[in-house]
């Protein structure tokens, strides 16, 4: 398998894509393209790793199987491998993590916009707008309510490390690169991804990345 991504300092659908190749288990191939450099445009017509998504990352090529979308990556893998590595055994728990990984998928549009993903940043003094400090409650409700019912088997928002967790990573980067404090569950939450071996190693190499994009080093409105 190859799965081609973005920048890692800023693209949180590659992040997610990336997450779920490692919780395969699966052997893949990884290249990086820099999104909005000087020949962005021209690389998007014409490299035909990216041609079947118009140029958007993540993709997973499989041989001649090419899945785009970090949800659709997702659940190409879990077909692969089993649906239990990314999903909750448990009917009642698997429903909550499937509404909560598509929300994320969807909405929480006000709060993406205005704090893009930008792991090496750490800014103060953010004014968040309501409609951002919305979407951040509803998240933080989520949470509390996925390690209440379902998170007694270890760090995770269901215990053990699943698809949910793929798709909040990138979340909590926000909430530090914006310094949004967190309640304790939360925090804690939230330093157990950040300390998994996965996010640790994403991070450094997202560091060491020289690429700059200008348009996501303030968040909008400010």
């Amino acid at each position: 398998m190859k799965l081609i991504i973005g920048n890692k300092n800023y693209s949180s659908w590659s992040l997610r894509a990336w997450l779920a190749c490692k919780q395969s288990g699966l052997h893949f191939e990884e290249l990086t393209v820099p999104i909005l450099g000087e020949d962005w445009e021209q690389r998007k017509r014409s490299d035909d790793d990216l041609a079947p998504s118009s140029g958007k990352v993540p993709i997973l090529w499989d041989g001649d199987a090419v899945v785009w979308d970090s949800l659709a990556i997702i659940d190409y893998l879990a077909d692969k491998v089993g649906r239990d590595r990314f999903w909750p055994k448990e009917d009642t728990a698997r429903a909550m993590a499937r509404s909560m990984v598509a929300e994320m998928h969807s909405g929480y549009l006000s709060f993406r916009r205005s704090c893009p993903m930008n792991i090496r940043s750490r800014l103060a003094g953010v004014e968040l707008s309501q409609e951002v400090r919305g979407d951040i409650v509803r998240i933080l409700q989520l949470w509390a309510e996925a390690r209440a019912r379902f998170g007694k088997g270890g760090p995770f928002l269901f215990g053990s490390f699943c698809a949910a967790d793929i798709i909040y990573a990138p979340v909590i980067s926000r909430f530090l690169t914006y310094g949004i404090p967190l309640p304790g569950f939360a925090q804690g939450y939230a330093d157990a991804i950040w300390e998994h071996e996965w996010l640790t190693q994403w991070v450094r190499a997202a560091e060491d990345e020289e690429w700059v994009i200008e348009q996501f080093e303030i968040p909008v409105g400010q």
